[in-house]
């Protein structure tokens, strides 16, 4: 506390044949708290235990347990599943005009994945579209739908927006996302909306004003070289000028206080909270560093707005510095969920070497994936680990289905999805097996007039896996404890007071896994078409061997639940 360590004595909770609980109790005098725990005079001698696992020889701070006392994240996030929606792809409620900077397209023309044309294809998709489907989003499990920006722009993703200050007429205007908010709290759902805080269209009504006028108070909204021309923009691309959050008019419009964009969009006819694009680059460039500053001044502005307002966060690395509790809720956990379910799940093949923001996807071991979560998941505080945006796919990436080919195996990754910590997405398409080579050819409009298309076995595990998650406290809120890693599958336990979900994931053939009924309960009773599983003669479960295969059981009652109830 206050910068010094201090070492606590702990009591034996509970123990038998094969597992013991300590207890300890810990003063929290600062906002964040540090713990591990020292395993001394036992059978395997001086240990550690962090984040990351056991450790026979002294570990840094960096993986520790972490208790925060910042404001939790609004409490319907942690029940929340997300469903993305894309609004030009997803569905159309009328015809309108293209605008001129668009090529116009019909509902089953081909998506140009990969060309000069692919941000200006027009295929008309709006927000009423999305109304007349809300029975199909929730029939998925979704209970909170993530839209893709919705501001105008001269694009079809709308992340170079010419104003902040209306809805694209294209997608109904303001009223359209009226009526959509209002349709969906009237399910009991949540609507997340999409902001560019690093950056705005080149066509934004603030960025021409710069342009025109350098003495404008615009002008100091952007990082001039030399003005008009040549300005800090988003990886080079001249149409996505960079803000500069160190000018606090820019700060005042856009995100601090009542008057400010962030807050003007939220309420019960808006959004519930914001993804906050290209989060990790925002106030940063070169020596300056101000992305704490904006992300506790979002957070504030929210609260004070909307206090149920949930702000999450893009981040495709390492996001820990950034996740202390007072800023972001949560990241799009790309980096410990995302990517070692690739690398984990995808076939082997050639690994080229693509310069740019991403690192190669190989394909690794179950022990590596798990330690790669294990690390990733232990830099961070739990909470927000359990908040984080847990996804097999997004608008920008290759489609789940396309990638790893074999229908088993998209199961697995979608059981996956369902079953671990923090809050799922669903990027719609997913649920019916639509395919894409990248992010953009995965944006192919819903083909809600071939349902015969739809791969209907997909869906129904869709369905069944998120309505499992729904009836069970582990898999929405419980802890996650690793039994089993192995190279072709793992085993890991979602626990709760009251209830113990066991999770086992293969992605193919291998050993049998054998569990000792202490641990795992007398009997298992079958999720989301899991066939229930009988104890052996010598009191061990022999989990199903096969693979590529998911499972997913409810837990008999064990010793362990005797610990909820001290």
């Amino acid at each position: 506390m206050d910068g010094e360590q201090a070492l606590l004595e702990t009591a034996t909770d509970r123990a038998n044949e094969y597992e013991f609980w300590l207890r300890a109790d810990i003063s929290v005098e600062n906002p964040v708290v540090n713990y591990r725990w020292l395993l001394d005079g036992i059978q395997n001698g001086y240990q550690w235990l962090n984040g990351t696992g056991l450790h026979t020889h002294d570990v840094t701070d960096a993986s520790d347990f972490r208790i925060s006392t910042h404001t939790a994240p609004p409490a319907w996030a942690s029940e929340a599943v997300l469903y993305q929606i894309f609004p030009d792809r997803f569905a159309k409620s009328v015809d309108r005009p293209a605008p001129d900077w668009a090529i116009a397209e019909g509902w089953d023309s081909p998506v140009i994945g990969r060309g000069p044309e692919t941000p200006y294809q027009y295929y008309g998709g709006d927000l009423d579209g999305i109304i007349e489907h809300l029975d199909h989003i929730q029939s998925t499990g979704a209970n909170a739908i993530y839209l893709t920006p919705i501001f105008p722009s001269r694009s079809n993703h709308r992340y170079d927006a010419s104003s902040f200050d209306r809805v694209d007429p294209l997608l109904g205007g303001d009223a359209a996302l009226r009526r959509l908010s209002e349709a969906v709290h009237a399910r009991g759902m949540h609507l997340l909306g999409d902001l560019t805080t690093n950056h705005c269209g080149n066509v934004h009504e603030w960025f021409k004003a710069a342009v025109n006028d350098p003495g404008s108070s615009e002008a100091g909204f952007f990082l001039f070289n030399h003005h008009p021309d040549d300005y800090v923009c988003w990886f080079g691309h001249r149409s996505l000028p960079k803000f500069d959050h160190s000018n606090p008019e820019l700060r005042k419009r856009l995100y601090e206080g009542e008057q400010s964009v962030v807050a003007r969009w939220l309420g019960p006819h808006g959004f519930d909270g914001w993804r906050i694009d290209v989060a990790n680059m925002t106030g940063r460039l070169g020596a300056t560093d101000l992305n704490h500053e904006v992300a506790t001044t979002l957070r504030k502005t929210m609260a004070d707005a909307s206090p149920d307002a949930l702000l999450l966060a893009e981040h495709s690395h390492d996001a820990s510095q950034d996740l202390k509790g007072d800023g972001w809720h949560g990241v799009m956990n790309y980096a410990g969920f995302t990517r070692p379910v690739w690398q984990w799940l995808k076939g082997p093949s050639e690994v080229p070497f693509e310069p740019g923001p991403f690192t190669a996807i190989p394909r690794l071991s179950g022990s590596d994936i798990v330690a790669s979560m294990r690390e990733f998941s232990a830099a961070s505080p739990w909470r927000a680990t359990s908040h984080a945006l847990t996804l097999v796919g997004s608008h920008d990436t290759m489609r789940i289905s396309t990638m790893l080919g074999d229908l088993r195996l998209v199961a697995v990754a979608l059981g996956l999805l369902a079953s671990m910590p923090g809050i799922p997405m669903l990027w719609a398409g997913d649920e019916i097996g639509q395919e894409g080579v990248n992010g953009e050819d995965g944006r192919r409009p819903f083909p809600w007039a071939a349902k015969e298309n739809w791969n209907s076995e997909r869906l129904a595990l869709v369905r069944a896996l998120f309505e499992a998650r729904k009836q069970s406290p582990a898999l929405r809120q419980g802890g996650l404890r690793w039994l089993s890693v192995g190279d072709d599958a793992f085993t890991f336990l979602r626990e709760a007071p009251g209830e113990s979900i066991l999770v086992h994931a293969a992605r193919a053939a291998h050993a049998s896994v054998r569990l000792p009924s202490e641990t795992v309960g007398g009997n298992l009773r079958g999720l989301a078409g899991t066939a229930d599983l009988h104890v052996a003669e010598n009191g061990l479960f022999i989990l199903p061997s096969d693979g590529p295969a998911f499972s997913m059981w409810r837990c008999g009652s064990t010793s362990q639940d005797t610990r909820w109830q001290q």
